[in-house]
């Protein structure tokens, strides 16, 4: 069985929505392509645990990866389920109003904004939407 003939998992989409480090992995990612070094900075947890969150959002088909060099790219994907785009888009906007998911995004834009990345993800490219904001 090829990806194309894959049939919608409606239980793991549910499932990947349940857990709240991946909910703040998806309203961090909002409608940018984020590598996955901005996530442990932000979100203060180790790499290893983060790409295994990342691995569950990808195969529910909510979220993709792009490789570059050595950095990762994930953004969100719309799943190809009607239902299901629904679903996502009305959890993301909802995130946008918990007061957690605020300071993380203010933590993104304070860091990816700043005219110096942390020690730790120096050299990591910044999501596309801070480019025109960094002297």
């Amino acid at each position: 069985m090829n990806g194309k003939s894959k049939t919608f998992d409606m239980e793991l989409f549910f499932r990947a929505l349940a857990d709240r480090t991946r909910l703040r992995l998806l309203h961090l990612m909002g409608s940018d392509e984020v590598c996955v070094c901005f996530f442990v900075e932000i979100l203060k947890t180790n790499q290893p645990k983060i790409s295994r969150h990342l691995a569950y959002l990808r195969r529910a088909d909510i979220v993709g990866a792009r490789r570059e060099g050595q950095w990762i790219h994930y953004r969100i994907v719309e799943p190809a389920d009607p239902d299901a785009q629904r679903i996502l888009k009305d959890v993301i906007s909802w995130l946008a109003n918990d007061p957690e998911m605020q300071r993380d995004r203010q933590r993104l834009v304070k860091i990816c904004c700043a005219p110096q990345l942390p020690v730790s993800i120096q050299g990591a490219p910044r999501p596309s939407s801070f480019n025109a904001h960094v002297n």
